[in-house]
């Protein structure tokens, strides 16, 4: 069996409402089945997470545990370990896409032999995935949205596991030191706003963000 071209990165901690949304999105692409795999890191859920990942055993999925909770950056780094497509795209758990997705993403890559990674804007959407805005990428980027090439990732040293909040925004000025990031104007993915983000922690956000100064000034 030959490798898949695309490995979906999707990692979880405690989202057992919105889990199963985003997996059936990855699960309802217009891909063939064969040229992607959604590879799950769960980190360390102590709610229904684990229950809601085990109902979709089997459809393509590669699940791995972390007996403790590790921090995003390093689930996403071990995820990327564990993966074997060449081009890496991150789908965060709370979060879903369009059907389009991945082949977009994946057709701009392949034709586009000068550019590096590929992101494309998204809706913010609410708890109940009313559509709130269309969101321009390059104005207001996310973690997310961003198909990358396997070996640039590795180039740049992964993500950094000591930032627990603006790991992408970390890696992405590092990525654009080195490459080129183009963007679609097309809403692929969908980013949903709710009251449990962990962006909504206004401590540990300015805390971070001081480290994320402090590491690039």
């Amino acid at each position: 069996m030959t490798n898949p071209n695309i490995s979906v990165l999707v990692p979880v901690y405690n989202q057992e409402k919105y889990i199963g949304r985003c997996i059936r999105s990855l699960l309802d692409q217009k891909l063939d089945s064969k040229k992607y795999e959604i590879i799950i890191i769960n980190d360390g859920s102590d709610d229904r997470s684990n229950y809601a990942l085990n109902l979709f055993k089997g459809n393509n999925i590669k699940l791995i545990n972390n007996e403790k909770n590790k921090g995003l950056p390093y689930s996403l780094n071990k995820g990327i370990k564990e993966s074997s497509g060449n081009y890496i795209v991150r789908v965060d758990s709370d979060d879903y896409v369009n059907s389009n997705y991945l082949s977009v993403l994946k057709l701009y890559l392949d034709l586009n032999k000068s550019c590096d990674a590929v992101s494309c804007d998204y809706f913010l959407v609410d708890e109940d995935e009313k559509i709130l805005k269309h969101v321009d990428f390059l104005k207001e980027p996310i973690g997310c949205a961003i198909m990358f090439k396997r070996e640039h990732l590795y180039s740049i040293g992964l993500y950094d596991s000591n930032l627990k909040i603006n790991e992408e925004k970390d890696l992405l000025i590092r990525f654009n030191k080195k490459y080129n990031l183009e963007n679609i104007k097309i809403p692929l993915y969908r980013y949903r706003k709710h009251k449990n983000n962990m962006t909504n922690n206004i401590e540990d956000v300015m805390f971070f963000d001081n480290k994320l100064k402090q590491k690039h000034s």
